[in-house]
C-alpha cells in the first residue's frame, strides 16, 4: 500500500468511533429452514423498513445501470428477465458471464434490480439494469485454468462500461497493485463503487479488499433492529451500513429454490448499491461524489455527523430521506466525501441513458422508517453480526501451472 493510501486510511481511522445505529421499525416472525419462490418476498423485511413502495412511486432507479462483479448472473431467473444487459466474463474459463457457478451473483442482481416476477426476490431498485462481470472463487478455480487478474480486469471493464455504479460482493484479505490501480481507474471514470466489508469479524477481522481502498465504499451489514451483525468486519474500511441479516438467496447454481440465512455484507452491498441507484435516478445531474455525500449525510446514526463508527461507518443507509423527505446535502461535485480530497474522477454527471422498461411493483406504501437507537460500548461486540464467507484463492497461470497468491471470498 502506498504512503498516500496509508495516510488516507489513517485519517479515516482517526474519526472512527463505536456506536449503535438506527433501528428498523419492523418485525417479522422467524423463517423456515428454506424458502421457495412463492413466499420469498415475504422475507424481505427491509423493503417495508426502508419504505420501498413509497420510494417506487417516485423512482424505481430507471435509467441507471449497475455493474455486478460476482460469480455471474443468470438472466433466465424469473425476477431478472429483461433486467440483465451484456457483460463480460474475465475468468477466461468455460462459460460466460451469464453462467452463475454459485447462484451468488444472481442473488445480488435480484436484490438490486429484481422485478419480483415469478415470486422471485424484489430488488430495491427494480427499474435498474444490471451488467454482469464474472470472476472466480477458489472452488471454481479447482481443476480449471483461470485468469489470475480476473478481478482487476473486471473492475476496469466495469469502469469502461455504461454502468454508473459498481457493486462487488467479493473480496480478499490482500491488496494487489493491479487491483488498486483498477479501483483508481474506476474512480477516475466517475463511478460509484460499493464493496462488501467482509464477514470474518471473529476470524481475524483482516481488512477486506477492495472495500478497504480509500475510494471504495465499504459496506457493513445490519439486522432488523439496526444493529451491526457480529460477523460483519469492522475498522476504518467501513463507510456505511445496510440491511444484511435474514435475507434469502438462491441456494446454488441449480436455481431451483431460495434458502434462508444471513445475506451478509454481500447482500448489504447490493442493497446499498440499489439505494444509490434510486437516488441517482432522481438526481441525474449529480456526480458520484454528490450521490454518496447525500447518502452519508442522511444515514441513520446517534453520534455526531461527520464522525465514523468502527462498525457502522457513517451510519445506516436511508435513501428515503433523500427521495421522500428532500433531505441530503450533495455538496461539491468534485470532492470525494470519503477522503475529503479533490477527486480525480470526472466532475460531470453521467450521460442520461434510456429509461428501464420494468415497472415498479404495485401495492400500498409502508409506514415504517429507520429511527435512531442507543449507543454501544467499544468492548461489546455481541450485537455485531453479519455474513460474507466462502473463502477463495486467486490463482495465477504461469507456464501452465497455478500459484496461489491471495484468498478471495464471496461476501
Amino acid at each position: 500500500m502506498t504512503a498516500g493510501m496509508s495516510q488516507a486510511r489513517k485519517r479515516r481511522g482517526l474519526l472512527c468511533m463505536l456506536a449503535a445505529v438506527s433501528v428498523w421499525s419492523v418485525g417479522i416472525a422467524g423463517m423456515a429452514p428454506a424458502a421457495v419462490a412463492a413466499d420469498v418476498q415475504s422475507k424481505q423485511w427491509y423493503l417495508d423498513a426502508m419504505r420501498a413502495k413509497d420510494m417506487w412511486k417516485i423512482t424505481t432507479g430507471e435509467g441507471i445501470k449497475v455493474a455486478v462483479i460476482d460469480s455471474g448472473v443468470n438472466p433466465s431467473a424469473p425476477s431478472l428477465k429483461g433486467q440483465v444487459l451484456k457483460g463480460l466474463d474475465t475468468t477466461e474459463a468455460e462459460g460466460d458471464e451469464t453462467d452463475d457457478y454459485r447462484g451468488h451473483g444472481t442473488t445480488m442482481a435480484e436484490l438490486i434490480a429484481g422485478t419480483g416476477k415469478g415470486g422471485g426476490l424484489r430488488g430495491l431498485a427494480p427499474g435498474v439494469k444490471v451488467i454482469p462481470f464474472r470472476i472466480s472463487d477458489t472452488e471454481f478455480q479447482n481443476g480449471r485454468r483461470v485468469n489470475g487478474q480476473d478481478a482487476p480486469d473486471a473492475i476496469r471493464a466495469a469502469a469502461d462500461s455504461d454502468a454508473q455504479i459498481i457493486s462487488m460482493s467479493f473480496g480478499s484479505d490482500y491488496s494487489s497493485l493491479a487491483e488498486r490501480q483498477a479501483v483508481e481507474y474506476a474512480e477516475s471514470k466517475g463511478k460509484l463503487f460499493f464493496a462488501a466489508a467482509g464477514n470474518n469479524a471473529k476470524e481475524g477481522n483482516k481488512a477486506h479488499y477492495p472495500a478497504a481502498y480509500p475510494d471504495v465504499v465499504g459496506v457493513a451489514a445490519a439486522d432488523r433492529e439496526g444493529q451491526v451483525a457480529e460477523y460483519s468486519q469492522h475498522g476504518d474500511n467501513v463507510d456505511i451500513a445496510s440491511p444484511g441479516n435474514d435475507i434469502p438467496g438462491w441456494c446454488d447454481e441449480k436455481f431451483q429454490r431460495y434458502c434462508d440465512g444471513d445475506g451478509g455484507t454481500s447482500s448489504a452491498t447490493a442493497i446499498a448499491s440499489a439505494s444509490a441507484a434510486l437516488v441517482w435516478s432522481m438526481h441525474r445531474d449529480w456526480t458520484a461524489n454528490q450521490v454518496l455525500r447525500a447518502l452519508i449525510d442522511t444515514a441513520g446514526r446517534d453520534w455526531k455527523k461527520g464522525t465514523r463508527s468502527n462498525y457502522l461507518g457513517h451510519g445506516l443507509i436511508r435513501p428515503r430521506q433523500i427521495i421522500l423527505d428532500g433531505k441530503g446535502d450533495p455538496g461539491a461535485a468534485d470532492v470525494n466525501p470519503l477522503t475529503n480530497e479533490k477527486a480525480s474522477g470526472a466532475a460531470n454527471p453521467p450521460a442520461p441513458s434510456a429509461p428501464a422498461s420494468s415497472q415498479a411493483p404495485k401495492g400500498n406504501s409502508g409506514d415504517q422508517a429507520a429511527v435512531a437507537s442507543s449507543s454501544k460500548n467499544a468492548d461489546d461486540d455481541s450485537q455485531l453480526g453479519l455474513i460474507l464467507g466462502a473463502a477463495a484463492a486467486v490463482v495465477v497461470l504461469a507456464a501452465g501451472a497455478f500459484a496461489v497468491i491471495r484468498r478471495r471470498r464471496s461476501a
